[in-house]
């Protein structure tokens, strides 16, 4: 399983391995439960994990530099319940997160996407950048 196959489906729970698109939706596999179903883009919004960014202090990072740190923290994820200990969690982890513009129901969902990543042996990778994008 790569890490640029994987999707986040609006309103639905989890993280979902992409198995083919079609014109009216997706082909995807849960990682939740394993199930391979059809989700419409009619009533979901797909987004893939290596293009998504999180708020920071500075400029905006990859959602997959945040999951690396988290991997190289020796700090035990939090139980995603708490939002106190998620929150204090990232201010150990990834201080430079913005933590007035990132929602504390996203930080959420990175402690539990994550424990998914691990769960499936799953290694964040960075977007390759294009010779344009690395000279800026």
């Amino acid at each position: 399983m790569e890490y640029s196959k994987l999707i986040s489906v609006s309103g639905m729970s989890g993280l979902f391995e992409l198995v083919t698109s079609k014109n009216d939706g997706a082909i995807a596999t849960s990682l939740e439960n394993n199930n391979t179903q059809f989700i419409s883009s009619r009533a979901h919004q797909f987004s893939h994990l290596e293009s998504i960014e999180v708020y920071t202090t500075h400029e905006n990072v990859f959602l997959a530099e945040v999951f690396i740190a988290m991997g190289k923290s020796k700090e035990a994820l939090p139980n995603e319940k708490d939002p106190k200990a998620v929150t204090a969690y990232f201010k150990k982890v990834f201080p430079k997160m913005d933590f007035d513009r990132v929602y504390g129901s996203d930080m959420k969902k990175m402690v539990k996407w994550f424990a998914q990543l691990q769960q499936h042996n799953v290694t964040p990778t960075l977007p390759e950048m294009d010779e344009n994008e690395a000279e800026a």
